[in-house]
């Protein structure tokens, strides 16, 4: 079976194309047709194993039994391989798409009470430690504590969740559960970033991370400014879905941002059945929540100065993320909307930054 399986990968053949695989979308599978050159190589080695008296032929019906045996022992080996694995993969990737508890839906609830709830306490509780010890609050705490965005954009903005892919695609698995519970507030994400500066800051004197009273203002204004544009940006993309839905009631909640809401969203009809937005920020940027994200990372990782270089690895890798991942999205439109993206992409030129890059 082993050499079986050596030839069916090296032998060449003849290449056919199957039917549409409606899982795959519909994509077409080439096989490689090698089964006749395989049985001639097989041939020809049990010829020479004979020849050589490396292995008699006649073994094979003197061990007929011992051959089956194991040839029953492979049958269910292999047969129970793809569920243990699809086991291990409804582990990590999950099984249920919309697990709920009476009418919490999970998801959503680790989603958007969870990691974010626990960021902003353990910024609160870096703030307080650096009180208890120094008498006062550096300002580079309320920094961090007065524009908190993902838990506030996703508390205010809970209704524009379901909409996205994680709640349309995404299972309940150890992607989501461990990411949204540990991942996110204390492993990885621009907010590893932003609470490493407030771990930091609570283990070490203010003097290491003090700035002019200029910079601050610098750094403010710029979190500021990519946090309008991060919340607008998302905010718009979100009710232009619930737009084409027939919703233009929306909620209302604190703190709400001029600009969240298109009022006649331009957009280009594709052929494929979906709307490309081409209105307010997605017009100058295909992804401007992007460039926003990262300058929030920049500025959380940047306010502690010189004191560490940790904070910066996080901004060369989540650039690094964004750009590949921008890549992907790019290419993925480009084949599913054809004609359509290529319109796209001439009115939207910039795929971050506008007039750079």
């Amino acid at each position: 079976m082993v050499y079986q399986l050596f030839l069916a990968l090296v032998m060449p053949g003849y290449q056919q194309e199957g039917l549409p695989v409606p899982s795959l979308g519909y994509k077409t599978l080439m096989y490689n047709c090698n089964a006749l050159y395989s049985l001639y190589a097989t041939m020809l080695t049990a010829a020479a194993l004979h020849y050589y008296h490396i292995f008699y032929l006649a073994e094979i019906i003197d061990n007929y039994g011992h051959i089956m045996s194991i040839a029953i022992i492979y049958g269910f080996a292999v047969s129970f391989d793809p569920h243990v694995r699809n086991f291990i993969y409804d582990v990590f990737m999950g099984a249920c798409l919309n697990p709920r508890i009476g009418s919490v839906d999970l998801k959503m609830w680790a989603e958007v009470q969870i990691p974010w709830v626990i960021v902003f306490f353990l910024a609160m509780s870096g703030g307080c430690h650096q009180y208890e010890q120094y008498g006062y609050v550096t300002p580079v705490h309320p920094f961090f504590k007065t524009c908190i965005p993902d838990p506030i954009f996703s508390a205010k903005g809970e209704e524009c969740i379901p909409q996205t892919w994680d709640m349309y695609h995404e299972k309940w698995g150890f992607m989501v559960i461990f990411w949204n519970f540990a991942g996110v507030p204390f492993i990885c994400n621009s907010n590893y970033t932003y609470i490493y500066s407030v771990v930091y800051m609570a283990s070490h004197n203010p003097s290491n991370y003090q700035f002019s009273t200029p910079t601050y203002v610098v750094l403010f204004t710029t979190l500021l400014t990519a946090y309008y544009i991060w919340d607008t940006s998302m905010s718009q993309k979100s009710r232009f879905k619930m737009q084409t839905q027939g919703i233009t009631t929306f909620r209302n909640t604190f703190p709400q941002f001029p600009g969240g809401t298109l009022k006649k969203p331009e957009f280009i009809q594709t052929a494929h059945g979906n709307r490309l937005l081409i209105s307010g920020w997605w017009r100058y940027s295909r992804k401007p929540n992007y460039v926003a994200d990262w300058t929030m990372s920049f500025c959380w990782g940047v306010v502690i100065g010189s004191a560490t270089i940790i904070p910066y690895f996080y901004l060369v890798f989540f650039i690094t993320v964004l750009i590949h991942r921008c890549g992907r999205d790019f290419e993925h439109c480009s084949i599913k909307y054809g004609k359509d993206w290529e319109h796209y992409c001439s009115i939207v030129r910039y795929k971050f930054i506008p007039g750079i890059y």
